[in-house]
C-alpha cells in the first residue's frame, strides 16, 4: 500500500462548514477537482459525485478526466488505479484506512511465489488487488468484463485468476475454462447467509434475488440474477420484477430506489443478525466530512514509486483495451 499524507487532518474534524455540500463544490472549482465515487459510499457522498460508478466505470473516468485533482471516494486500490493512470495528478483519498479485505488476502511476496510455481501461467487479476500485484499481473479485469477478458484469451493458455475465488469460479463456470484461483475473497461478499436469505425469499416469494459474484456458491445457486454492482442496478431498471433481494453491499440499494422508486429492495442478510457485516466496513470511513478536509488540506495523497506504477499501468491499459 503507498501513500502519504503530511497531517493528520481526517482525525480532528474541527471547523467544518455547516454546509458541506456547498463547500465542496467551491473547492472542487477551485482545485479543478473531480470527485469519484464507488456505489458502495455513503449516500450523501453518492449525491455529490461527479461520477458514481463500479470499478470499472471508475477506471474508465479516472483514465479520460480532465481534472488536475482526483478525489476518490472508495477504497485504496482504486485510488492507486487513479493514481497509476493519472501519474502527474493529485489524488487523494478521504482516509487512508480505507483498505480492502480481497486486495489484503493476496500478499505480494507470497503471490510472486505462487507466480513463480506457475510460470507459464497468463496472471489475470481482478482490480481489487494491490498496485504491487497489479504490476505482477498480465492483465486487469473487473467483475463487469472478467468473462469478456477470459474468453478472449487463447484455449491452450493456462491462467492464474487473483486474488478473488469466487469470482474465479463464476468465471470458470461461464467460460468452461480451468483457473488457478488464487484463494482470496472479499470479508463483506462472505458474510451472506443462504439459510436466512431462502427464509427472506419464502417471506417475500414474489421478490427475484440479484447476487454479486463474488458472493459464495451458496448463494449464487440461488440467484435469479448475477452481475457486478452496475449490471445489477442496471436489471432491477430494466426487470417487471417490483420486489429483489440484493446480495452485495447494501450502498448500492440508495441509487436503486432513486433508479427506480416504485420498487422494493430487501438487503440480503448476513450470518450474524448482531452486526452490519454485510457493509463494507472499510468504504464507510469515508465520510463527507473527511472528503471536505481531503480537498481543504489537499491530504492525504497516493503516491505510487514509478517502477510499479509503470509495471501496474500495462495490466490496466490492456484491460481498458479488451473491454
Amino acid at each position: 500500500m503507498f501513500a502519504t499524507a503530511s497531517s493528520k487532518p481526517n482525525s480532528n474534524l474541527q471547523n467544518i462548514p455547516n454546509d458541506l455540500f456547498t463547500a465542496i463544490n467551491e473547492l472542487k472549482q477551485e482545485l479543478n477537482a473531480v470527485i469519484l465515487a464507488h456505489y458502495y459510499q455513503d449516500p450523501d457522498i453518492q449525491d455529490i459525485a461527479d461520477y458514481l460508478g463500479d470499478s470499472l466505470g471508475l477506471s474508465q473516468q479516472a483514465a479520460k478526466t480532465d481534472a488536475e485533482v482526483i478525489v476518490f471516494a472508495g477504497v485504496h486500490f482504486m485510488a492507486e488505479t487513479a493514481k497509476i493512470l493519472n501519474p502527474n495528478k493529485l489524488v487523494l483519498l478521504p482516509d487512508l484506512n480505507a483498505g480492502c479485505s480481497l486486495a489484503d488476502s493476496c500478499p505480494p511476496q507470497e503471490f510472486k511465489a505462487f507466480k513463480q510455481a506457475h510460470r507459464d501461467h497468463l496472471v489475470v487479476s481482478y482490480i481489487n488487488c494491490t498496485a504491487e500485484i497489479k504490476a505482477m499481473s498480465d492483465i486487469i479485469c473487473t467483475s463487469s468484463n472478467a468473462v469478456k477478458i477470459i474468453n478472449q484469451i487463447p484455449q491452450q493458455q493456462p491462467i492464474i485468476f487473483a486474488p478473488d475465488r469466487n469470482l474465479g469460479r463464476y468465471v470458470m463456470e461461464q467460460t468452461g475454462r480451468d483457473l488457478v484461483l488464487w484463494q482470496g475473497s472479499c470479508i463483506v461478499h462472505e458474510t451472506f447467509s443462504e439459510k436466512k436469505i431462502i427464509q427472506l425469499k419464502l417471506e417475500h416469494p414474489q421478490a427475484e434475488i440479484i447476487a454479486h459474484p463474488e458472493c459464495e456458491p451458496s448463494v449464487l445457486r440461488h440467484a435469479n440474477y448475477i452481475g457486478s454492482t452496475t449490471a445489477l442496478l442496471k436489471y432491477c431498471q430494466i426487470s417487471e420484477n417490483q420486489e429483489f433481494i440484493v446480495a452485495t453491499e447494501p450502498g448500492i440499494i440508495h441509487q436503486m430506489e432513486k433508479a427506480a422508486p416504485q420498487k422494493h429492495f430487501i438487503p440480503a442478510p448476513a450470518i450474524n443478525n448482531n452486526c452490519a457485516c454485510n457493509e463494507c466496513p472499510h468504504m464507510r470511513l469515508n465520510t463527507l466530512e473527511k472528503l471536505y478536509l481531503a480537498m481543504k488540506n489537499k491530504t492525504p495523497e497516493i503516491i505510487i514509486p514509478e517502477d510499479i506504477r509503470l509495471a501496474a499501468l500495462k495490466p490496466i491499459q490492456k484491460m481498458l483495451a479488451m473491454s
